[in-house]
Order: structure tokens, then C-alpha cells, then sequence
């Protein structure tokens, strides 16, 4: 099998260098020139630690090149960038199309889509079968090593959810199915809104007390949301779900995690993002959070108070208080 991946980024090398080890010819493409140049020449990656790309990767410019003759295309691109990525891909392959795997994690701005409901509207329905996604708790940093990881798969197409678990299963690497596509993207994406949330947490000082709040009620939240997007609950009881957002809201690996601490330390958004000299997911997701919540009606106090903090200058600490001082309902579950 020859499968072509978008998104050279460090999750992106985590999954090329799993491919690749199973024996796939791998070609690679990614919009940062100078990161394919630094690729192809030293075989290493300047954000992944002990990441080395074995022979049978290939790195390109030309996105053409990457997806021509492959037999399955996998992306790890920006939210921003993905349905950029996506329409190429569809001039490119419109003619014969090949399984295209999600394994990026967000929700659209404005259109408020999961990133399955934009390939089906960029690829069309009757490519719709060919649409599958990836996601779990899945830091690139441990992928790499080959330490024990399990995620979860699905598609519209329980075929291609078969051969999605097949191609990406190892030894280290478990990939459970699951029927629930939307569910798993929005676990996948929701989760980085609570995890700047804890990282603002724990960077005020609070305790563990607190982000266990955050987490439940973040979960919460979660929930209420994902039935506006036909998810079911269920789903975020899985790895998509709580398993990634323990993971992301728990580990300094997290970017967004990260992100959260340095705007409790006082940073801007711009300082914090330069600082973490990466693509921080939740920021983006943040906006389209709040923007779901709004449209469906939803309360969803603490993506609420995350984009407050984030865009319209509110204290970390009174975001802390505004949340304490809410009156108090009934838990529901």
C-alpha cells in the first residue's frame, strides 16, 4: 500500500514514522517548505524528539506529488487549513477518489462543521464511503516511542472502518471501531477548549480540586453540545472523549494545556501562541465553541468564560469567580 499524508507537523511524523514501520511507502507533503527541506535532509524533526524517518518516507512540495497513485490519503493539517487541503485534494482525485482518513481534531468557525461534515460537503456524498477519521488520547511525543496508545476509529462505511483499524493497528498502537463518526471528531476537538481552561487553573495555583470540576463539568458540556451535531452522549464516554480530555488536560505535552498556564501567567493570546512555537488547536476551537453554544441555545459556562478570557480581555481570576458565583442547579447527568 502507498498512502499519501497531509501535515508534516509533529502528530503528522508520529503516524508517518507508525506507517512507515509496517512497511507502507509513505509520501509526504506539507505547505512549510522549509520544514519538507529539513525533513529530506536530516531526517529528523525540529519539535519531535526522537523522531528519525525511516527509508520509505518521501517528502514533497507539491501536494500533487504527495497523493498521486497512492491507495489512501491521511491528513494532519490545520483547522484553519483543512478545508483548503480538502478541495485540492478533490480536484486532484475527483476523478478517482481513495479513502481519506481525518486525524486532525477541531471544529470549523463560523460553519460551526465537524471536519467529517466538511470533507462530505468538499469531497460530495458520493464520496462519502471513502471519509473515515481518527482520534483518542495520542500525544505525538509518546506515539513516537512506541509507548502502549489506544484511539478509536470510524467512517460512514464500516469497510473502511475495517481497514482503517488494519492499516494503523500495531503492537503499541490500538484502534478500537466505533460507528459514531461525529461523535469521536467532536470529542476529539471539544476537549482542547476545557484543557486552556485547566491550564489557566493550574497556572492561578488552584489545586487538583478544582480541575476535577472543570474536567466533570467540562465533560458536562461536552454532552449538552454534542446532540446539537447529531454525536451520540455515549461516544464522549470512549476515548474520544473523556480519555482525551484526561490526557489533554492533564499532561504538559498538551499544547493547549501549555497555552492555558501562560495566559494565567499573565501572557496575551499572540505571547502565549508565539511561545508554544506551535499550532495551539483549542484557541481556534474556542471561537467555534462559543459560536455553537450561541446558535443552539446551549449554556456552556466554562467554553464561555475560556472565550472571554481569551477574546474579550475578562481576569483569568474572575473568569474563576464568575464561574463559582453561577447559580447552583441540580446535577444532571
Amino acid at each position: 500500500m502507498i498512502i499519501g499524508y497531509l501535515g508534516a507537523g509533529t502528530w503528522g511524523s508520529a503516524l508517518t514514522s507508525l506507517l512507515a514501520n509496517k512497511g507502507y511507502q509513505i509520501k509526504v507533503w506539507d505547505r512549510n517548505s522549509d520544514l519538507i527541506d529539513h525533513l529530506t535532509a536530516s531526517r529528523t524533526h525540529p519539535k519531535l524528539l526522537g523522531f528519525r524517518a525511516p527509508e520509505n518516507i518521501s517528502y514533497f512540495k507539491n501536494i500533487e506529488d504527495a497523493i498521486e497513485g497512492v491507495d489512501l490519503i491521511v491528513e494532519s493539517v490545520t483547522s484553519s487549513g483543512i478545508r483548503e487541503v480538502l478541495q485540492k485534494v478533490y480536484m486532484i482525485k475527483k476523478k478517482k477518489m481513495c479513502p481519506f482518513i481525518i486525524t486532525s481534531k477541531g471544529i470549523e468557525q463560523k460553519t460551526g462543521l465537524l471536519f467529517p461534515e466538511i470533507a462530505l460537503e468538499v469531497l460530495k456524498e458520493k464520496n462519502k464511503h471513502f471519509i473515515g477519521v481518527i482520534s483518542g488520547p495520542s500525544h505525538a511525543e509518546e506515539v513516537v516511542k512506541n509507548l502502549p496508545t489506544s484511539v478509536v476509529a470510524s467512517s460512514f462505511d464500516s469497510n473502511l472502518v475495517e481497514t482503517i483499524v488494519k492499516v494503523f493497528t500495531t503492537n503499541d498502537f490500538r484502534v478500537y471501531p466505533n460507528n459514531d463518526i461525529y461523535g469521536i471528531a467532536f470529542g476529539g476537538a471539544f476537549k482542547n477548549i476545557i484543557a486552556i481552561a485547566c491550564g489557566i487553573s493550574d497556572g492561578l495555583g488552584y489545586g487538583v480540586n478544582t480541575k476535577a470540576a472543570l474536567m466533570t463539568r467540562g465533560l458536562h458540556e461536552m454532552r449538552k453540545l454534542c446532540v446539537a451535531k447529531k454525536c451520540k452522549p455515549e461516544t464522549l464516554n470512549g476515548l474520544s472523549g473523556l480519555g482525551d480530555l484526561i490526557v489533554t488536560c492533564s499532561s504538559t505535552l498538551s499544547r493547549n494545556y501549555r497555552f492555558g498556564r501562560l495566559i494565567a501567567e499573565g501572557l496575551s493570546l499572540e505571547e502565549a501562541k508565539e511561545k508554544i512555537g506551535m499550532i495551539v488547536e483549542g484557541v481556534y476551537t474556542t471561537v467555534s465553541g462559543y459560536e455553537l453554544g450561541q446558535k443552539y441555545h446551549i449554556p456552556i459556562p466554562i467554553t464561555e468564560v475560556a472565550y472571554k478570557v481569551l477574546y474579550e480581555d475578562l481576569l483569568p481570576d474572575n473568569a474563576v469567580k464568575s464561574l463559582l458565583q453561577r447559580t447552583i442547579k441540580e446535577e444532571h447527568l
